[in-house]
């Protein structure tokens, strides 16, 4: 059976159903038994316990339970209090982690169960003759349901009998406008959902009009339940950057557990007592971790989420903000993303005129007159408030209110003054409203509708230049109405349409159309620039899609803009070929969302999807980072996206992505920052280890170096403020390294400059104060504090005087705490306790120059164009 395409008596004779009796109590329970209640099954959820082992599978996350577990046992080993902060530091990260990705997870569901609240609760139903109302759960294929205007549908129906039915339809369809339903409408076979206008769908509401309609489908059968299902069966994506911090992890793990092998070998070979040398092996180790990452990497990432929320952007996900950063393909819906997501008039013809006028505050007297005669043929209002503007009632009525109101002849006045005495209303049959009013003393018809029914209804005018006029607005993609009138010398008993809607004088045309944001131009502009391409997906008609796309400069010569049925004819390969080169689809499903998605993943993309309807929700899930729309979005789109914008402006896309590439360059700062220092310190301990067979540093001074370094100079360096010319960069590749353009080579240079300066100052510090002490004291001091100030060569690859040195206010409080922090065990008691002894003056003179070789060192490479800005 095919509801849209079979006539309704073979609809109902499938169904076994009567449309004056209804289903029979007896065939009601066996189709219950055979479909089930109408409404959405959703996979079975996880536990939270399982959520929470799940976020322990991360290879960062197994590497620093390894890290704890070890200095845990060094903590066992040397028997001091004070040693087990380190592994409790650890742990207390993990489990904050996975408590914060578990509540993340958890808002995964609320899609399915918006969905739910999108069905209706209750159905008038005709069942054995009578009419009653029942939960809309117990509906059943073959029920006859009855309709009327602010009724939501409770399931895909084929309409019997409607009177002017119009139904709200754009969470499915996209599409701004009420959709017209006729029960004795014919439908093409493959007719898109927007095209199929005898019938109803589950979750829509009915805005205009009355019916009577048969239910196709309940549950996951229905068009709401078919979108449940590809959110059920679409898995949320991995991130860039959780991929990359993964690889990350894996290569510390390699790297510390290598060390370690090396150096415990190495001290036996050397008579080292095993337990010393194990230790030894194990700071190592943990020192090779930059445990904090994934605890900095975090709060870098909130701080980006609160910047967001000033911008009205919300992020779901906290890892969405870097994967924003690096989108490279948009998909966006128009209506209400692009658009305004309201019907505008734009132009009017006036009859006999030679050219179109556009609509204005000040239109002329002949446009002023059809706007005052389409406004009394209106029934919506559009009223002005305080709090902004209402648009009450059918879109293309609000819009000829608004124009009209803008000339200074709001509706209520005029009607005041030009009382209707009697009404036709409209009706998807004749296409035409009709209104009588007195004008001037004499009584008017006032017809309008669309020029191609009012053409042959007009006995005057010039329906020729009016034809052309139409012609040229529809090509424009506007919507076209128009206004015909005749003056009646009675004002007759019956109204009777064919009598009152003929013999009309043509008065003029107005154009109308759903315009663009006037940010959304200049943001898709910035887009473009920065090596992002738009693409608009949409369920509106080709032709008006195409237009907007041309004006808002996303549609470009030699690229195409094709039909969700055309993307049907097409393979998977054909996609592949073409995708690069369509930058519209118009009337596309659900199922063309994802695909379209999909396409451009499988050709390394990063794809952002941004919508509001909850045909949208699949394919906000499926992209690599969903955007909602918050005002007009459903629940259903804002719970599947990772983003939500609060002010639906398709330009704070723009600001998102800019801040997102700000705040993964920040993260990159970080880990450079953070493994260039870790790097260091193992190069240090193994150089040393190797060639003198000395312990360069003790554990407790490595852990405390980590300790002052990894935390808050790392944290306040991810605080930078986004580079000026961040929005000039191309996007990055999907599977870019976050090693790459020769990062990684950067950072372990820098490894090897910090251990350099420490193994100086080891060996010059041993040899002038002859102790081991004085050694490690003199490595501590350098390696330390070289650390501390490598946090400000680590905030640009442009010259640090030229961003200006203490810019970033945070950095300099955090780096002044860590050395107070550093100086704190140099010269107090507590140097007893990390075992540190006194240096004379001129080591201190000796250990300043060291600490300042890497600002000389990296202004240089900058300056030389070693350092290029990435």
């Amino acid at each position: 059976m095919n509801p849209y395409f079979d006539s309704k008596e073979e609809v109902l004779t499938a169904l076994e159903s009567d449309e004056a009796q209804g289903l029979r109590s007896e065939q009601v329970k066996s189709k219950q038994a055979q479909f089930g209640r109408n409404q959405l099954v959703e996979k079975k959820k996880k536990t939270n316990w399982q959520r929470f082992v799940d976020q322990f599978k991360d290879t960062m996350i197994i590497i620093l339970l390894i890290a704890a577990a070890v200095s845990f046992g060094i903590a066992m080993v040397e028997g001091d209090v004070a040693e087990f902060f380190e592994p409790a530091l650890i742990l207390l990260i993990v489990i904050l982690n996975a408590i914060m990705g578990v509540l993340q997870e958890s808002k995964a569901e609320k899609a399915l169960d918006a969905l739910k609240s999108l069905s209706a609760p209750h159905a008038r139903v005709l069942r054995d003759g009578v009419e009653s109302v029942i939960d809309a759960a117990e509906l059943v294929p073959g029920d006859i349901i009855k309709l009327e205007a602010g009724d939501f549908v409770p399931a895909d129906a084929r309409l019997l009998k409607s009177a002017s039915l119009k139904s709200e339809e754009s969470a499915l369809t996209g599409e701004s406008v009420s959709a017209e339903k006729d029960a004795l409408a014919q439908i093409e076979e493959n007719a898109p959902l927007g095209d199929r206008s005898n019938m109803v769908f589950s979750g829509c509401s009915i805005t205009y009009g009355t019916a009577t309609a048969v239910v196709s489908a309940t549950g996951m059968q229905t068009e709401m339940g078919k979108i449940a299902d590809l959110l059920n069966n679409e898995n949320d994506t991995q991130t860039p950057l959780q991929k990359k911090l993964a690889q990350l992890g894996t290569y510390l793990g390699i790297l510390a557990l290598a060390a370690c092998a090396i150096i415990f070998v190495v001290g036996l070979f050397n008579g080292i007592p095993v337990l010393e040398i194990f230790m030894t092996s194990v700071s190592l180790a943990v020192s090779a971790i930059p445990e904090g990452l994934p605890a900095i990497v975090t709060i870098v990432l909130s701080i980006g989420v609160q910047r967001m929320v000033k911008k009205n952007a919300i992020i779901r996900r906290l890892p969405a903000v870097e994967t924003l950063g690096s989108a490279s393909v948009i998909c966006s819906d128009k209506t209400g993303t692009l658009t305004q997501n309201r019907m505008t008039l734009v132009n009017a013809y006036v009859d006999q005129s030679d050219e179109l006028e556009k609509i204005s505050e000040h239109n002329s007297e002949a446009v002023r007159k059809l706007l005052m005669y389409a406004t009394l043929c209106c029934d919506g209002s559009y009223v002005v408030e305080a709090s902004g503007e209402k648009h009450i009632g059918d879109p293309t009525e609000t819009s000829i209110l608004k124009a009209s109101y803008l000339n200074g002849m709001p509706k209520e006045e005029l009607l005041k003054r030009y009382e209707r005495l009697g009404e036709i209303p409209f009706d998807s049959d004749r296409k035409l409203m009709t209104t009588i009013n007195r004008i001037d003393g004499k009584y008017m018809v006032i017809v309008k509708g669309a020029f191609d029914i009012m053409e042959k209804r007009c006995v005057r005018g010039d329906l020729k230049k009016a034809r052309n006029m139409n012609d040229d607005m529809s090509k424009q993609a506007l919507r076209v109405l128009a206004i015909g009138y005749k003056e009646i010398e009675a004002l007759p008993q019956n109204l009777v349409a064919e009598e009152m809607e003929n013999g009309l004088t043509l008065m003029g045309l107005v154009g109308m159309i759903d315009p663009p944001r006037e940010e959304a131009k200049k943001a898709v502009e910035v887009c473009c620039h920065a090596g992002i391409r738009p693409v608009m997906i949409t369920g509106d008609h080709v032709v008006t899609a195409s237009a907007i796309a041309k004006e808002l400069g996303i549609l470009h010569e030699g690229e195409k803009a094709i039909t969700g049925l055309e993307l049907d004819a097409m393979s998977d390969e054909q996609l592949a070929n073409e995708v690069e080169h369509i930058s519209v689809y118009a009337r596309v499903s659900p199922e063309n969302k994802i695909r379209i998605v999909k396409a451009w993943q499988n050709k390394g993309q990063i794809v952002s999807m941004t919508g509001d309807g909850v045909n949208d929700a699949p394919a906000l899930k499926a992209a690599d980072i969903g955007c909602a729309m918050g005002i007009t979005g459903t629940d259903v789109a804002k719970n599947a996206a990772d983003m939500t914008l609060t002010d639906d402006n398709f330009a704070t896309i723009v600001e998102a992505v800019k801040e997102g590439r700000g705040i993964y360059a920040n993260i990159k700062k970080v880990v450079g920052f953070l493994l260039g220092t870790n790097i260091g310190e193992v190069i240090l301990v193994f150089v040393v280890m190797l060639l003198w067979h000395k312990a360069p540093l003790l554990s407790m001074q490595l852990l405390w170096i980590n300790l002052v370094t990894d935390s808050l100079p790392a944290i306040a360096l991810g605080m930078e403020k986004v580079e000026a010319d961040i929005m000039d960069k191309k996007p990055r590749p999907k599977d870019e390294s976050i090693f790459a353009h020769g990062f990684g080579i950067r950072i372990a240079l820098q490894g090897v400059m910090f251990a350099t300066l420490a193994i100086i100052a080891f060996l010059l510090g041993e040899n002038i104060t002859g102790e081991l002490a004085g050694g490690q004291t003199m490595a501590f001091i350098v390696l330390s504090l070289s650390q501390v100030i490598q946090a400000y060569n680590m905030r640009s690859d442009h010259s640090l005087f030229k961003i200006g040195v203490f810019t970033n206010k945070k950095l300099n409080m955090a780096c002044l705490v860590s050395i107070v922090l550093v100086l704190l065990v140099v010269f107090t008691p507590l140097k007893v306790l990390f075992g540190l002894i006194d240096l004379p003056i001129e080591l201190h003179l000796i250990a300043l120059g060291l600490i300042a070789v890497p600002v000389l060192v990296m202004e240089l490479s900058k300056a030389f164009g070693l350092i290029r800005h990435q």
